[in-house]
């Protein structure tokens, strides 16, 4: 079987959507995972997915909106309340569950429509966690593929090691190597790398 960034390792009981191919799975994100994978025990037909931008909260809600059938409100704290409270009570009476993505939780997110808070409060929530080792490495990994690039393991290695640990950095990073790279013509190595974040300011000076 084919391995690497492209090709992700999912439990045989996902049934395979567009897209799915980007979902990496670690510990990061598993417990995210498993709970869309368990739909049918949550206690209301709708749930809460939180996480850091860019972490792949869009892409595991779709993918599972896709094959279940059911809605989708990414940004929900920021929009219509009576569109989401209207949303919420069609999943109870149509079985087709709503997924409402969201920077903040409650009792953080506090509409203010009383019957959206109450509806909210019995409503479980999901969390995408900052990335691991493992996950970080194949994000790299993937986004390097994205422009046609193999990045070294050495190289990948201290990228994990030295860059901040967050989804946006990683976005950030793949993109200053690129520029530089091309800029100077030069081949993707352990050198080259560490000349680009340090010139992009992305990593401190050793």
């Amino acid at each position: 079987m084919k391995s690497g960034p492209d090709q992700i390792a999912l439990p045989l009981d996902w049934p395979q959507c567009a897209g799915d191919a980007r979902l990496i799975l670690s510990d990061a994100n598993r417990e995210a995972f498993d709970h869309f994978r368990k739909w049918s025990m949550w206690p209301v037909k709708a749930s809460i997915l939180t996480g850091p931008r860019r972490s792949g909260r869009t892409l595991l809600a779709r993918s599972f909106v896709e094959r279940v059938g059911g809605r989708l409100f990414d940004g929900a704290e920021r929009g219509n309340e009576e569109d989401l409270f209207h949303a919420w009570n069609d999943a109870q009476d149509s079985g087709r569950p709503l997924v409402m993505i969201t920077d903040v939780v409650p009792p953080q997110w506090q509409p203010r429509l009383a019957d959206l808070r109450t509806r909210l409060a019995v409503t479980p929530v999901a969390t995408i966690g900052l990335p691991d080792d493992f996950l970080f490495a194949r994000l790299i990994e993937l986004l390097f593929a994205d422009r046609g690039l193999h990045v070294p393991g050495e190289a990948l290695r201290f990228m994990v090691e030295r860059l901040e640990r967050d989804y946006w950095a990683a976005e950030r990073a793949v993109e200053a190597v690129d520029r530089f790279a091309i800029a100077e013509r030069a081949r993707l190595t352990l050198p080259t790398i560490r000349r680009a974040l340090g010139e992009a300011n992305l990593i401190s000076s050793e």
